[in-house]
């Protein structure tokens, strides 16, 4: 039957739009397999080199606080010993011949120790976690801060390289949030460790026979705890994919971004489907796992219970031999509970900490790979205005890429000079670009300023020298004025002469005008009042920057890819007069674009295809040439002269029906 107009369409036989199976496992989430996979024994042997690194970063961050936390957990442990055999006095005191009123009279001095050491260990709890409160926040800003520093440090070429830039993401947000409940679940099975081995000391000394029993009845307690955490984590893992589908929709069904389109395509009613979908075939999930966690807590409860009741028969055993005196059955069992309990969670904190110990990896191992890909030491500086760049059998090939962007380049470009890139999609003008200002490091051959090797200089001195005007420039948080002169932090501008400079020359003065607060809006929807600008307004922001930065190399990179004609002839314009008013020079300035009709005046075009240099010369030389760029120029001239013509001239009679006194009739 034909659905009426303007009704939403049913979802419910609708096919999916997002699949919920799990048919690829996230190469991220490769890691949680192996921890899903190992067994107990697997997650003790690996705990001493994650320990070891969450100590060693704990001890340099404060080493007094890390000895200090140290000290309290065996100050604890020791006390909990303590207070389990001054039970055993009390009982001793009150039991071995009749609590009569002398006894317990006798037994208050027993009493009162016993009570000073559960009022000793709550305040050595207290103690604890005034340390812990104090250390972990240190420890977690010391592991963020070195792993940032490192990141920022490598070179740019780094991030192109996927394997780098996923080991970073590992790294930086889980290696750190490793290392942050590390450093608690190490806390953790410190503590708990503590009272187990007091426990098992104290039950040692009432009689040799209690400490197997009470691993006896306490191990079925750790074993379910053990298994209840591993199948939390297996349905961790065998979720993730759907998880990571359902925050898609979630994100499609409500983002700002997505909304124009969400409501022109009528895709409300479909999304919330799906999103319900998904989120029913998880709660499927969720209540399988608390079935299978209930039937596993069950096992290990009645496991214990069998335990215990073997416990309880020996300790009977020995109260019936004569091997224990009545007046210690009351301290046994207590010990028997601690035990239980220090057990179950030491078997927790060992299997965090497994899991953690993964993360921590990464977190070390990005660490060492940030450092080999971090630019070498030198004291070697680059020229600040370089009279010549000179690259010679420039051959540059990305990470993982099975063929080089640039083969063998060799070229020459003299201070002042504007050089225009142009070639076809991929024929390597962006890389060409960024190997000339020393952004990339060349596979092969050598780029030099003035005979000097980039790949050997101090890339601080290389970068101050220029500016690089992206095609998607960088939407900075922060007030427009700011996006201005963030271009070149520090650069003295006391009556902002620069400033307006930039931003006339850019087009961004006709941005800042429009903003409500001006030059002091924040354009970030992020923040409260913030605005946001379109990809022409941010690019005219991009073009302000780098014409700011007053840099001696400047590359362009697509600067007029989003603006209208005016607004592109107004930023040519104002690039031909930034090249020359360097601090009363001319910048050598590098123009990448398709858009040919724009660079007739520079002093030379270079050519790209498909990463070789074929071509290179004056406007009206490649023209006579009649090669590639001939070819291009002609493509984009046809498409305009076949526009003109598709115009509608007036005719004679119109032209002059149009002057004519208007009719009355």
């Amino acid at each position: 039957m034909r659905r009426p107009a303007g009704t939403t369409q049913d979802t419910t036989d609708s096919p999916p739009l997002i699949g919920v199976e799990n048919l690829k496992m996230p190469e991220w989430a490769r890691v949680d397999e192996r921890v899903a996979a190992a067994g107990f024994g697997q997650a003790v042997r690996a705990l001493p080199t994650a320990v070891t690194v969450v100590v060693r970063l704990a001890w340099r961050t404060s080493p007094r606080l890390t000895l200090l936390a140290g000290f309290v957990h065996v100050v604890s442990g020791t006390v909990t010993a303590f207070g389990l055999l001054a039970t055993a006095n009390v009982f001793t005191a009150l039991l071995q011949q009749g609590p009569t009123p002398e006894r317990v009279l006798e037994s208050l001095p027993a009493i009162l120790v016993v009570t000073g050491s559960y009022a000793a260990r709550a305040a050595l709890d207290s103690a604890v976690a005034a340390v812990e409160g104090a250390l972990r926040p240190r420890v977690t800003a010391a592991a963020d801060d070195a792993v940032t520093a490192a990141v920022v440090r490598v070179g740019l070429i780094a991030f192109e390289d996927a394997d780098f830039r996923e080991l970073a993401r590992q790294g930086a947000r889980y290696g750190v949030r490793a290392i942050e409940t590390s450093l608690r679940r190490l806390a953790d099975l410190t503590s708990s460790a503590i009272s187990l081995a007091a426990a098992m000391v104290t039950a040692g000394l009432l009689n040799p026979w209690l400490a197997p029993v009470l691993l006896l009845a306490a191990a079925a307690d750790g074993w379910a705890a053990a298994r209840v955490a591993k199948l939390n984590y297996r349905h961790y893992i065998d979720t993730v994919s759907r998880n990571i589908r359902k925050t898609v929709v979630e994100e499609v069904a409500t983002w700002r971004t997505m909304a124009l389109e969400r409501h022109a395509l009528t895709l409300q009613e479909p999304l919330l489907g799906e999103y319900r979908r998904i989120s029913r075939s998880l709660v499927r999930e969720e209540v399988r796992l608390a079935h299978r966690s209930n039937l596993v807590r069950t096992t290990g409860r009645a496991a214990a219970g069998a335990g215990t009741a073997v416990a309880y028969l020996v300790l009977g055993w020995l109260l019936y031999s004569g091997a224990m005196e009545l007046a210690l059955a009351g301290t046994a069992v207590l010990a028997m509970r601690t035990a239980s309990t220090a057990l179950s969670s030491t078997t927790r904190a060992v299997n965090s900490l497994y899991e953690d110990s993964f993360y921590i990896g990464f977190y070390n191992q990005l660490l060492a790979e940030s450092r080999k890909r971090r630019p070498p030491a030198t004291t070697l500086a680059a020229p600040a205005d370089p009279a010549e760049i000179r690259l010679e059998g420039v051959t540059f090939t990305y990470p993982g890429r099975p063929s080089p962007a640039l083969r063998d380049i060799s070229l020459t470009i003299r201070r002042g000079e504007v050089v225009a890139l142009v070639g076809e999609n991929g024929s390597g003008k962006t890389t060409l670009g960024k190997l000339l200002t020393g952004l990339y490091p060349p596979d092969e051959g050598v780029v030099r300023w003035d005979g000097v090797d980039l790949a050997q200089a101090d890339p601080a001195t290389v970068h101050a020298n220029i500016a690089v005007i992206a095609q998607e420039p960088a939407e900075w948080p922060m007030t427009a004025a700011n996006n201005v002169t963030v271009g070149r932090l520090g650069r003295p501008d006391p009556d902002r002469r620069a400033w307006r400079e930039a931003v006339g020359c850019s087009g961004a003065d006709e941005v800042i005008d429009s903003l409500p607060a001006k030059e002091n809006t924040v354009l970030s929807k992020k923040f409260d009042e913030g605005q946001d600008l379109s990809g022409g307004q941010w690019q005219r922001m991009g073009i302000a920057r780098g014409i700011y930065r007053d840099a001696s190399v400047l590359v362009a990179d697509e600067p007029t890819a989003a603006l209208d004609a005016r607004a592109e002839a107004r930023v040519f314009a104002g690039l031909q007069h930034a090249s020359t008013s360097l601090r009363g020079g001319r910048r050598t300035t590098i123009l990448v674009t398709h858009r040919l009709a724009n660079i007739r005046s520079a002093d030379r075009i270079l050519v790209l295809e498909k990463g070789r240099l074929i071509e290179q010369g004056t406007h009206e030389e490649l023209i006579r040439a009649g090669g590639l760029y001939h070819e291009l120029y002609e493509i984009q001239a046809r498409a305009y002269r076949a526009s003109e013509a598709a115009i509608p001239q007036p005719r004679a009679e119109d032209a002059e029906e149009e002057v004519s006194p208007a009719r009355t009739d």
